[in-house]
């Protein structure tokens, strides 16, 4: 059942646009937010994810190369490194027999 009621009219009215003054200020409030954060990003200077990622694959082959390359150095070393010699053998007594 409704009623005609004109203070409930009104009230009603009152509310649906408050409502639709508080989306409107939700939405502009965070158009500012968002504006704040993408000039604060910006001016930190921050990597791109994919500059990262081609420095980080950089990083790992170098890595990877060094550890390579330090192993042959060592195999290099052991190599050119004196071989112990080893002391002439002793003279045996001569026995007669």
């Amino acid at each position: 059942m409704q009623t005609e009621n004109p203070f409930l009219d009104g009230l009603a009215r009152l509310f649906t646009d408050a409502a639709g003054a508080a989306q409107g200020a939700r939405a502009e409030f965070e158009a500012f937010v968002k504006q704040r954060l993408e000039r604060l990003v910006a001016d930190m200077d921050l990597v791109p994810r994919d500059e990262f990622e081609a420095v980080k694959a950089m990083a790992v082959k170098a890595h990877r190369d060094s550890e390579r390359l330090a192993a042959r150095l060592a195999a290099l070393e052991r190599r050119a490194q004196p071989k112990k010699r080893r002391s002439p053998p002793k003279p045996r007594a001569n026995r007669k027999l």
